[in-house]
């Protein structure tokens, strides 16, 4: 289980790389439309193969609607054209802020206690952000256009992650991912096909482009949502989507090898905020109360 959410969160960090280099043939909407036209036959065909693709009941008809909405929607539009104007490791930072809202609306809807130590991991974690985001003069040097699309991207996610909570107690993984993205694909379409088709069809991808835009429909529009789905079965969104904090710390890795981006010593020192308050986040209260308690 944890090992399906760790390996969900490296697929999406690569996400943030990749990106980068489809970018030089691809604007934004066409990268997303095209990856999600590979994702969603392959999920079918998976589907179909291991016989997981469920009839979705009437009663949940809307609410599919309203997660496809959020994700991957609104959340690609603020994350893929945001990521125009940020750098890939700043893009994951931003995401990995996720956490510190979801609990509010689990508190909303759900009215699940929130694990204190959960918090405290998230706040940790949130140190690191904000470590890797400032430079030394404690200034944000970032556009601004990018950060509010990114902050649409963030709510997005949190609203996905409240959903998916309901869904994944009701349908597996491969059944809300499949029918999650074939939405998706349709609200893409007219945005695609209005203000991309001409571009895609004037431009000139090499082998390297074509390579990273398929795996980004498979690892990141695929296999990271499965994992993921799959992973909150076990754990509360709390603590699931804690998972996210861990999303800069490879993407900072990825793009210092990939993108040459700098990787100083002020980000090591955030990495490593953002991994102790992920592991601090994940214990439970009960485990700290039989350590500390005498026998």
């Amino acid at each position: 289980m944890y090992f399906c959410m760790i390996l969900s969160m490296v697929f999406w960090s690569f996400s943030y790389v990749w990106v980068k280099i489809v970018y030089e043939v691809f604007n934004p909407i066409a990268t997303v439309f095209l990856r999600l036209l590979i994702s969603v036959p392959l999920i079918f065909i998976i589907g179909k193969l291991l016989n997981k693709i469920e009839k979705i009941r009437k009663e949940d008809r809307l609410w599919f609607l309203l997660l496809a909405l959020f994700e991957p929607f609104l959340y690609f539009i603020g994350e893929s054209i945001g990521l125009k104007y940020l750098s890939s490791t700043l893009g994951a930072v931003i995401a990995s802020t996720i956490p510190l809202f979801v609990p509010l609306g689990v508190l909303i809807i759900f009215k699940e206690r929130l694990n204190r130590l959960c918090v405290v991991g998230i706040i940790v974690s949130f140190i690191g952000v904000a470590t890797i985001i400032l430079n030394k003069n404690l200034e944000l040097a970032a556009s601004t256009t990018g950060l509010m699309l990114m902050a649409l991207a963030v709510f997005s996610a949190v609203g996905y992650s409240l959903l998916i909570k309901r869904l994944s107690s009701k349908y597996n993984a491969v059944t809300i991912i499949g029918y999650q993205n074939l939405i998706g694909l349709i609200m893409f379409s007219p945005l695609f096909f209005i203000f991309e088709w001409d571009a895609v069809l004037n431009s000139n991808p090499n082998l390297i482009h074509i390579l990273t835009l398929v795996g980004l429909a498979v690892f990141a529009s695929t296999f990271a949502f499965m994992l993921f789905t799959y992973g909150m079965r076990f754990l509360t969104v709390s603590q699931a989507s804690a998972f996210t904090n861990a999303i800069p710390v490879f993407t900072a890795i990825e793009a210092y090898y990939v993108l040459n981006e700098i990787l100083s010593s002020q980000k090591v020192l955030g990495i490593a905020l953002v991994v102790i308050g992920l592991f601090i986040s994940q214990i439970k209260d009960e485990y700290l109360k039989r350590f500390f308690v005498k026998k």
